[in-house]
C-alpha cells in the first residue's frame, strides 16, 4: 500500500456489485464508492423494513444516489444460484461490466457448538463461505475485463489459536475464516489475471445493528463507526490491483499506512484509544 490517501474521484466509471449493504458496513463501504464515483449494485433480501435492522436495500440505493452514483437494488439471496447469476447479469447488462465485488453478507450466531443447531451451521456456512465463493465467481469473467479489479471480503486473518474458537464459537469462526480461504485462494488462482483479491477486517468493535442486538448496546461507546471501514476499503480499492492480493488487512493499519495521523474521529464516544472493544480475533497493538 502506499502512503498516498485515495482520490476523491478514485473509481470514476467504475462498477461495484455487493452481496448484503442494507445498511451497517455493507452501506458506509456502497456510499463511500458512489462518492468516489461508483456504479453501486447490490444483492440482498432485505425489502421490507424492520424495526430492529433499520435499512432496507432500497435506503441504501436513496443513499447511493444521493452521494452521486448510480445505484441497482436487487432483491435476492446469496444462497440461490439462480438469482445471484441473475444479480450479475443485471449488473452487467446495466453498466456494462463488472470491476468490484464486495462480499458483504454475513450471518452471525455466536452459540458453543454442542448449542448451535445444524441449520444455524448451514446459514452460516452458506451466507458467508459459499456466498463469497459463489458471487466471486460468478464475477471472474467480467473481472478479466477490467482495467484494474478487485475483490474484497469482509472477513478476519486466520489465527487457528484455540483460544478464538472456545471464546467466539466453532461454527461462526468456521465460516469466517472460509471467507478468508476464498481471499487466500482466489488470490493464487487469478495472479496472472491481474485481479487483486483480499480481505478487510475491523480491529475494534462497529456501531451496527448487529453489536446492539447481539453483543449489547453497552459496547456502542466503546466502538468506531463503519465509516473507518468504508474509508479503509476505499483505499484498497482505490489501488492498483497490481499493489496486493492475497492479503487480510485490518482497518485502521490501512489507514495509518495511508497517511492518517489521527483515527478519533472514527470513534462513536470520545474516549481514550485503549478503552475500545477489539472485534472477533483481534489482539491489542504492541
Amino acid at each position: 500500500m502506499t502512503t498516498a490517501s485515495a482520490p476523491s474521484r478514485a473509481l470514476e466509471g467504475r462498477t461495484l456489485i455487493m452481496s448484503g449493504g442494507s445498511r451497517g458496513i455493507g452501506e458506509a463501504i456502497a456510499v463511500s464508492a458512489a462518492r468516489a464515483g461508483a456504479n453501486i449494485a447490490l444483492i440482498a433480501k432485505t425489502a421490507e423494513p424492520n424495526p430492529n435492522l433499520p435499512g432496507t436495500i432500497f435506503t441504501a440505493a436513496q443513499a447511493i444516489e444521493e452521494a452521486g452514483g448510480r445505484a441497482l437494488p436487487i432483491v435476492g439471496d446469496i444462497r440461490d444460484d439462480a438469482q445471484v447469476t441473475d444479480a450479475v447479469a443485471r449488473t452487467v447488462e446495466e453498466f456494462g461490466g463488472i470491476d468490484i465485488v464486495v462480499n458483504n453478507a454475513s450471518a452471525l450466531d455466536l452459540s458453543p457448538a454442542d448449542a448451535l443447531s445444524m441449520k444455524k451451521y448451514d446459514l452460516m456456512q452458506d451466507i458467508n463461505a459459499r456466498g463469497a465463493f459463489l458471487l466471486s465467481t460468478l464475477c471472474i469473467p467480467h473481472l478479466r475485463n477490467s482495467a484494474n479489479a478487485h475483490v474484497l471480503t469482509l472477513s478476519p486473518p486466520i489465527d487457528l489459536d484455540p483460544k478464538w474458537f472456545a471464546g467466539i464459537g466453532t461454527g461462526y469462526t468456521i465460516s469466517k475464516f472460509s471467507m478468508s480461504l476464498v481471499t487466500i485462494g482466489l488470490a493464487a488462482e487469478l495472479k496472472d489475471d491481474g485481479i487483486a483479491v483480499n480481505s478487510l477486517w475491523p480491529r475494534t468493535t462497529i456501531d451496527t445493528a448487529a453489536v446492539r442486538n447481539i453483543l449489547g448496546a453497552e459496547l456502542v461507546s466503546k466502538s468506531r463507526t463503519p465509516q473507518i471501514v468504508a474509508d479503509a476499503a476505499m483505499a484498497i480499492l482505490s489501488q492498483p490491483a497490481s499493489a496486493a492480493t492475497g492479503q487480510c488487512f485490518i482497518d485502521d493499519e490501512v489507514l495509518v499506512a495511508n497517511g492518517t495521523d489521527d483515527l478519533s474521529s472514527y470513534r462513536v464516544a470520545p474516549g481514550p484509544s485503549d478503552d475500545l472493544e477489539l472485534d472477533f480475533w483481534m489482539d491489542p497493538m504492541g
